[in-house]
């Protein structure tokens, strides 16, 4: 296991580089970002397409080189060693398994590569294969496989080099939702059974609130917020991440320069939410959308100075009072309302709100 840190780190692409993705000038992938995992740890960075997050790992293997900044790996600065030598190992959303060759063949490639004996090899790949429960496909070729069992030989074949960190950019991302739902579960036992400190990519916020430790939220080169999934998805730091967080995201409503935002599911029947320490609110109710297990209302709230289309997320079974066209008493907690500030977007201190009924 080793602690993977970056310090102050840019990277920069140039015009050329830039006018393939449809922009001009130069783009500032990663903006000084300073992280630091802990040792076997999960870290996630999660945020939309663009953000950064892949350019970061790529700097991190050595696929990247700063523009400035260092990057260290196991208490050692890495900036001028080859990815080779960093002792990370990478699995790409595609997997890059080699098409011509057995799975057998793609797992010892590394190996071969370093010159490792053949008998070494050989314990190695059994070892892999019999920790990942592919033994019964050695001898077949990556087309003869299904998604999931292609990511457990670009695992294994990653696992056999006995790196000191796993580096996987979206590898789940070419999977149905049924198997990415269990192939997620595989990942973190894998993972926790080996204890080697990974970083893993994703856009999927599913994905990233159910495997991460931490997460790293990033937009445009930046770290927005770092910390355990839930202090991030209940305490966003700003704007950004309240909004990008959650599906549906937060609920955002204007008062005298400040932004009050709550989530979906703090959006309750008055009639649910106890105590005289909450936010009463009329709730005109438009539509309801029926999802397995939940049920979204969408619809126009009022008493706080101005009326706000927002979402409230309840249980099935709390839904069959709530009829649209109509108006119904809605509340929250007010320990579930955060402030951030209308110009900046950053969190700012409580307020007092209206409450009781």
């Amino acid at each position: 296991m080793a602690v993977v840190e970056v310090r102050h780190l840019r990277k920069v692409f140039d015009g050329g580089r830039v006018r393939r993705r449809g922009a001009h000038g130069r783009v500032n992938a990663v903006d000084g970002v300073d992280l630091a995992t802990t040792e076997g740890e999960y870290l996630v960075l999660l945020g939309p397409s663009g953000c950064g997050k892949t350019t970061l790992l790529r700097t991190i293997a050595g696929l990247e080189q700063p523009t400035d900044g260092e990057v260290w790996i196991g208490g050692h600065v890495v900036n001028e060693l080859p990815p080779r030598a960093r002792r990370v190992a990478m699995v790409f959303q595609s997997y890059a398994l080699y098409p011509h060759k057995t799975v057998r063949a793609n797992i010892v490639f590394p190996l071969r590569a370093q010159g490792i004996d053949k008998a070494e090899q050989a314990k190695k790949t059994e070892w892999a294969s019999e920790l990942l429960g592919i033994g019964p496909l050695l001898d077949r070729r990556p087309r003869q496989l299904s998604g999931g069992e292609r990511q457990r030989v670009a695992l294994a074949r990653a696992l056999v080099r006995e790196p000191s960190v796993f580096l996987l950019d979206e590898p789940l991302s070419n999977l149905d939702a049924k198997l990415r739902a269990s192939a997620r579960d595989e990942l973190k036992r894998f993972q926790r059974r080996i204890r080697t400190t990974t970083i893993y990519v994703t856009h999927d916020q599913v994905e990233a609130m159910g495997l991460g430790d931490r997460l790293a939220v990033m937009d445009a080169g930046r770290i927005r917020q770092l910390g355990p999934p839930v202090e991030v998805y209940d305490d966003p730091a700003d704007i950004f991440v309240a909004t990008f967080l959650g599906s549906p995201p937060m609920n955002l409503v204007p008062r005298d320069g400040v932004l009050v935002g709550f989530r979906p599911e703090h959006l309750l029947p008055e009639s649910l939410v106890h105590g005289d320490d909450r936010l009463v609110v009329p709730f005109q109710v438009d539509r309801v959308e029926h999802l397995s297990g939940d049920r979204h209302l969408y619809g126009t709230i009022r008493g706080l100075g101005a009326e706000t289309r927002v979402i409230a997320r309840l249980p099935v079974t709390v839904t069959s009072e709530v009829e649209p066209g109509q108006e119904h008493q809605f509340a929250v907690h007010a320990d579930r309302l955060r402030f951030f500030d209308a110009d900046s977007g950053e969190r700012t201190e409580p307020m007092s709100v209206r409450t009781g009924s």
